[in-house]
């Protein structure tokens, strides 16, 4: 337990943890955003992880091209995605409080965010289709060669069949567990969805078939998009739908309260399909968790929380919230930046 007055450093150490995972962290922020302000050396973050085959060393850091480099017990990664063979990360952060009533934008890295624990090149995969589909959009809005443009979409197609299916896949282990605990979770259950991928085509289950659909979507709908400015149709499109499953109700139509014990119950059950998928348990990052719980939900939340076996670092200004945790927790005082054991 991290607690400390706004401003002390708690959130910065949580996204330093959350940098030991691919992505960009639980602020999403640029690379360049992270090192220390007035500083001109680079960022760089080091953990040792405790795991069944003993200790490992795991840093990651500024590359000199922008992006980052990763290195395992001394020895140069050859991806970011090799940090995930040894700790799988997840957060919850206030900025996802709205998450069920804002854009549809926020959903989709959130759903990304978990497929990726799971499917560690899962953010690769959207990363590049992103970074293809902006070459698809520049060479309509250019009218550009047309073979170039074919190479491009079946790039896409490749990439968005992979992402598509694994969400799918991921969601549907998601919702079998979330399922078999409906009756005794002390949490609100949530009823996921996506929705379809195409307007009017028929959406197939096997990868090869997918890509092809993807492919011919996309050639007759150049004219369209060429307009639009944008590619309207692709799993960038996709919305996750999330249903208060209790109520039969959308999950944006809950109370504050309701919204934030649902989301609480959706990262639990997620850190559950981790753990026994991966036989990894997850490292939890949860930022100012006991806002807007009632004493009720706060003795659920630390008790779930026992029972995943793993390790978790809760933040909060008001240290009376994390009562119920009594011994359970480790306290550090976080003042300026500098933490120190209570």
């Amino acid at each position: 337990m991290l607690t400390g007055p706004n401003g002390a450093g708690k959130t910065n150490l949580l996204e330093a943890v959350s940098l030991l995972s691919p992505g960009r962290g639980l602020r999403r922020a640029a690379f360049e955003t992270v090192q220390a302000q007035g500083s001109d050396l680079g960022w760089a973050v080091a953990a040792t992880v405790q795991t069944d085959d003993g200790p490992a060393d795991i840093g990651t850091g500024a590359a000199p091209d922008g992006g980052r480099r990763v290195r395992i017990n001394g020895t140069n990664a050859r991806s970011v995605e090799a940090m995930s063979d040894y700790l799988r990360v997840l957060w919850l952060i206030p900025a996802m409080d709205g998450l069920f009533s804002g854009p549809a934008s926020d959903r989709r890295r959130f759903l990304d965010r978990l497929v990726t624990t799971l499917i560690p090149s899962h953010s690769a995969a959207v990363n590049d289709y992103e970074k293809a589909m902006r070459q698809r959009n520049r060479l309509l809005e250019g009218n550009g060669d047309t073979a170039w443009l074919g190479a491009i979409e079946a790039q896409m197609a490749e990439l968005g069949a992979s992402i598509h299916l694994a969400r799918t896949d991921s969601l549907s282990h998601l919702q079998a567990l979330i399922g078999q605990s409906l009756d005794d979770s002390s949490f609100p259950a949530a009823h996921l969805a996506l929705t379809p991928l195409f307007e009017n085509a028929v959406e197939p289950a096997a990868s090869a078939a997918l890509e092809t659909v993807l492919t011919q979507t996309w050639y007759h709908s150049r004219g369209r998009d060429r307009a639009a400015g944008r590619t309207l149709a692709g799993p960038h499109r996709v919305d996750l739908k999330v249903t208060y499953a209790q109520k039969s109700i959308p999950a944006a139509l809950g109370s504050t309260g309701e919204q934030k014990a649902l989301l609480i119950g959706l990262i639990l059950a997620h850190a559950r399909l981790v753990k026994l998928r991966t036989a990894i348990p997850p490292f939890l990052l949860l930022d100012e968790i006991a806002a807007h719980l009632d004493p009720d939900r706060r003795r659920a939340l630390f008790a779930a929380l026992d029972g995943l076996g793993t390790q978790c670092f809760l933040t909060g200004t008001d240290r009376v919230l994390f009562e119920a945790l009594g011994t359970r927790a480790q306290t550090i005082i976080v003042r300026d930046g500098r933490l120190q054991c209570d």
